[in-house]
């Protein structure tokens, strides 16, 4: 039992922490603690202690990626692919004792808490606990230590780097990828027009609604449930989705062969933007099992005959095996309620937007001090109106001359079309070789394709992972980049799959990542009256159940105290 002895030197008291214990057989005092004076005791257990300092660090977020990157080596994975030596002992590319590797991994950590520019970087760097758990000084890096370290990074290296990673990642984790799912999106850039360096980056169909800007393309496939990234490729703005497909179908065959995927047992689904004949064929030659969508516009017969039999509230799905793009497939149609409400709710809105419109032109034509008008100029400008999906076949309009120049505009919305088109709102057509596969099965596995929207808002959510800003300009830059953010979001959706394997964390990413950053380390800096270095101590801050919980499975709550080297000569070179 620890009891408190006091012992006098050169006539001041002094207190310790001591309990008795055998010694080669005898009792002997070992002291646990130093006290201090009685004095200093005093103001320890008021609370009084002067000289003493806080400094809090986000930190549960950058230990828990540390962590992972430590187990995947991924900055030994990085290092092999670079294309220039330049520190002539580690024969790797070094700048401020960090090599390629362990840049590139730094930046994909500031994209996953922060999203910042490679200047911005330093700047954020300094409000976590990095500095710390890496045992490095990370005030040198700059900009320009980004650059040129990003540099060395050849383009054909990052496919090599990703299926590397990959297997690592296959090694540590039970995925499952029963259903994997293939999407493409785009982010626009700010690059300028005139810049003739830059040929990724195109003026195309933006889905954030910025033709105005060109944009860079992301094609990607992700597994089924833990939405961990297996594919993806950095492609020119202006690519048709049906087009990226026939480059991409090969690269995900080959990704999946290096990952022993066996593609008999694993399906691609795809939606309808991917479609066309010679695409089916590339999937058929590559003999990967698929389900995909059609487009009801083109398939009407078929529409029909599932109307007739949905319609009569027998079943909720219509199947049946036929042709199309001469291959037997087979076809699901199906009626889901929030796209049909959606689609009715859409319509109803643009035929409010025209009727005002119309209303207004009315008003004008009707005006007896408005200006004279040619009847083609106004019959033109009524036809530019009612350019949009379903205005013309809805709106039926007349346009007679009361006089030389006079016109009055009649219109009237067709409410039977309209109740066809309520009807025929929500279909999906689903086809599939799957042949043995049940309608459930069959629609749930397509409906699972929203699990890639869910990875896009991810990668462009402005508080977390996003691939904006992104400040470069150069093909090769660009492309590195977009490495850099997916290698932030890898090792985010393992930390998210940890997080619910062990916790049953049932929050989104961005909640855990949120969760995570707000996890903080304490340093705690107490200064010595006598010369010497200032005592330093590192405590987490109070967490409530759920952070413990987390940081606990996760290994945060040690992590710091075994923490590994990132420098040149550490394990991360």
């Amino acid at each position: 039992m620890a009891s408190i002895h006091s012992k006098v030197s050169r006539g001041q008291k002094y207190w310790y922490i001591v309990e008795s214990r055998r010694v080669n057989g005898k009792p002997r005092p070992i002291v646990l603690c130093y006290l201090g004076k009685a004095n200093d005791l005093l103001k320890r257990l008021q609370g009084l202690t002067s000289g003493i300092q806080l400094k809090s660090y986000s930190h549960g977020l950058v230990a828990a990626m540390l962590k992972i990157a430590h187990q995947l080596d991924i900055c030994t994975i990085i290092n092999q692919h670079v294309k220039s030596t330049r520190d002539r002992i580690t024969k790797k590319p070094l700048r401020n004792h960090l090599t390629a590797g362990a840049t590139l991994l730094l930046a994909a950590i500031g994209r996953t808490s922060v999203p910042t520019s490679k200047r911005g970087w330093q700047d954020w760097a300094r409000t976590t606990s990095l500095g710390y758990l890496l045992k490095c000084n990370l005030s040198k890096l700059d900009s320009q230590h980004f650059w040129d370290l990003m540099d060395t990074i050849p383009v054909e290296a990052i496919e090599k780097i990703e299926t590397q990673l990959l297997q690592k990642v296959m090694e540590s984790y039970n995925l499952e990828s029963g259903s994997l799912f293939y999407d493409t999106t785009n982010f626009f850039t700010y690059i300028n027009t005139t810049n003739n360096k830059c040929t990724i980056a195109k003026r195309g169909k933006n889905k954030q609604k910025r033709t105005d800007l060109r944009q860079v393309g992301l094609a990607l496939v992700v597994t089924c449930k833990d939405k961990i990234p297996l594919f993806h490729l950095a492609y020119e703005g202006n690519m048709h989705d049906a087009n990226i497909f026939k480059i991409v179908i090969d690269k995900i065959k080959t990704r999946m062969q290096k990952l022993k995927l066996n593609s008999s047992e694993h399906t691609i689904v795809f939606d309808r933007g991917n479609n066309s004949k010679e695409n089916l064929a590339l999937v058929k030659e590559n003999q990967l099992h698929y389900v995909g969508a059609l487009t009801p516009y083109h398939h009407k017969s078929l529409v029909s005959e599932a109307l007739k039999l949905l319609s009569s509230n027998t079943q909720q799905s219509y199947r049946e095996k036929c042709v199309v793009w001469d291959e037997e497939r087979t076809i699901v149609v199906y009626v889901s309620d929030k796209l049909k409400a959606g689609q009715i709710r859409g319509i109803y809105q643009m035929l409010a937007t025209k009727e005002i419109a119309l209303k207004e032109m009315q008003a004008t034509l009707s005006n007896p001090k408005a200006k004279k008008y040619r009847r083609s100029t106004v019959e033109a400008k009524i036809i530019n109106l009612l350019q949009s999906q379903h205005a013309t076949q809805l709106i039926s309009w007349s346009l007679d001359e009361v006089s030389a120049g006079r016109y009055k505009l009649q219109f009237e919305i067709d409410q039977g079309k309209l109740q066809e088109l309520e009807k025929e709102s929500g279909l999906r057509i689903i086809m599939t070789d799957q042949h043995d596969w049940s309608n459930e099965r069959i629609i749930k596995t397509y409906q699972g394709q929203a699990e890639i929207e869910h990875t896009f808002r991810n990668l462009k959510n402005p508080y977390h992972l996003t691939l904006k800003p992104q400040f470069h300009w150069t093909d090769q830059k660009i492309i590195v980049h977009y490495f850099i953010c997916m290698l932030g979001y890898l090792l985010s959706a393992l930390i998210w799959k940890e997080a619910k394997e062990k916790t049953g964390f049932s929050g989104t990413l961005d909640t855990l990542l949120d969760k995570l950053s707000n996890i903080r380390l304490v340093t705690i800096l107490e200064e010595k009256k006598s010369c010497g270095c200032v005592k330093t101590n590192y405590k987490l801050e109070k967490m409530d159940a759920e952070e413990k919980q987390i940081a606990g499975a996760l290994s945060i709550m040690d992590f710091h105290e075994n923490r590994p080297k990132i420098n040149g000569v550490g394990v991360y070179n």
